[in-house]
């Protein structure tokens, strides 16, 4: 809720601006204007929380929840996290918002996304394989392991 409202501290931190493009006019008129609480499960059917934690364990799901992001391909998820953004808060109609989202994705399609289709193209990420990226850059050691290994092999 927005508590300043007990004390006469106007919205000066984009409250106003952001919340009813999120929950909608009417919803963000209720808090804004009564500064009443919000309990867990009206957060989630508003849709300003994804997802509701226990007591106590929010700071595992995060880390968990980014630990599952950082997997991805990042250039490709900053640009469509950028692109979502600027459609919500920037754009003045769909058709501008289509057009910075095939701009904004461009530099993409030339560096991850290729590798992307490589690997799919190789087999990865068939068969409901869902992450097909390497987590961390092996480490000199780990190549050099590897490098043993095939010869082992040969």
């Amino acid at each position: 809720g927005f508590l300043n409202r007990r004390f006469g501290v106007p919205l000066i931190d984009g409250g106003t601006v952001r919340l009813p493009e999120l929950i909608g006019l009417s919803r963000a008129m209720d808090l804004i204007l009564t500064g009443r609480l919000v309990d867990p499960k009206e957060a989630l059917d508003w849709g300003m929380v994804n997802r509701i934690a226990a007591t106590g364990t929010a700071y595992g799901q995060a880390f968990n929840l980014a630990k599952e992001i950082v997997k991805f391909p990042q250039e490709c998820l900053r640009a469509d996290r950028e692109s979502a953004l600027h459609a919500t808060f920037s754009s003045k109609n769909i058709e501008e918002a289509l057009e910075w989202e095939s701009e904004n994705a461009a530099k993409v399609l030339t560096s991850e996304a290729v590798l992307g289709a490589k690997k799919f193209m190789a087999g990865l990420g068939r068969g409901g394989k869902f992450n097909v990226n390497q987590v961390t850059v092996p480490e000199t050691w780990q190549k050099e392991l590897e490098e043993m290994k095939k010869k082992d092999k040969s």
